[in-house]
């Protein structure tokens, strides 16, 4: 049975530190409330996983949560790079961290392969790319029928995944709108899956055609958090605030000056986030 939860128990009952935890949202249902909650209770040693990691995974590096980074391109989109993970990889700052670093149509497939219950991904890639010589899971196989060689990747099990949506009935099944990524596939092939919602309704009305459906039964806990993906945007509730990415590349720059911003409007704020320049 699918539980709902406040954000803060969510996070509690099912992000435990060290734990492999991974937060999925492409463009769009970014879940900014649930890393903030992870950075308010101080998870730490965390093994985060990610296609393309942006704003929400620099903040949750920068605070010192996370002991390894698994991930296909990080940056903030549109502005550059990434300050708080590159000072963690360069200078160790604060805390170094380890990377492994796939392409996304390995990420994508390492993801489907977990929620299939595969031991790995097998796909047409890497060739000529020097991730292989710097990535010791990124191996060879060849095709029993063909004799081509193709790539593999472990699949990806994640402790805990954790997406943002527009509703979830009271049964706890879940409607995703919009640009989907990978939320799917990560809710599947995860052990257990939190997933932050706009509004919870008697029933979830006609989908568009490209909705996915999440039934109960994939979703361990539902937490109501209007507003949980801001800054990035939910399909038919809030747009993109492009002006917060934009002034995040220089809060994040400075030690000092990122610590302030987090400590104002998340370790001493209890809502979600939204652009404070």
């Amino acid at each position: 049975m699918t539980e709902f939860l406040s954000l803060h128990d969510a996070i509690a009952a099912y992000v435990p530190d060290a734990s492999t935890v991974a937060l999925e949202g492409f463009t769009h249902l970014i879940p900014f409330a649930a890393g903030h909650e992870i950075v308010r209770q101080r998870k730490r040693d965390l093994t985060l996983v990610r296609m393309t990691p942006d704003l929400i995974y620099d903040q949750l590096i920068g605070m010192g949560c996370a002991r390894k980074l698994v991930f296909s391109w990080g940056g903030n989109p549109g502005v550059g790079s990434l300050h708080r993970l590159r000072d963690a990889v360069e200078h160790a700052w604060p805390r170094p961290l380890e990377i492994e670093e796939h392409s996304h149509a390995a990420m994508a497939a390492a993801y489907a392969a977990g929620a299939a219950g595969l031991p790995c991904a097998i796909l047409r890639g890497y060739a000529g790319s020097d991730l292989v010589a710097h990535n010791t899971n990124i191996r060879s196989v060849e095709c029993p029928f063909t004799g081509e060689t193709l790539a593999a990747v472990p699949a990806l099990r994640p402790d805990v995944a954790i997406v943002h949506a527009q509703r979830a009935d009271r049964a706890g099944n879940v409607l995703i709108e919009g640009i989907t990524g990978v939320q799917k596939e990560v809710v599947l092939a995860a052990r257990s899956a939190i997933v932050t919602v706009e509004e919870i309704v008697p029933d979830l009305r006609a989908p568009s055609p490209n909705s996915t459906v999440l039934p109960h039964w994939t979703i361990t806990a539902v937490a109501l958090a209007p507003g949980g993906a801001r800054p990035s945007y939910a399909h038919g509730y809030y747009p993109r605030d492009n002006a917060f990415y934009i002034a995040w590349d220089s809060i994040s720059r400075d030690r000092d000056q990122f610590t302030r911003w987090m400590r104002e409007h998340v370790l001493e704020s209890s809502t979600s986030v939204e652009a404070v320049a």
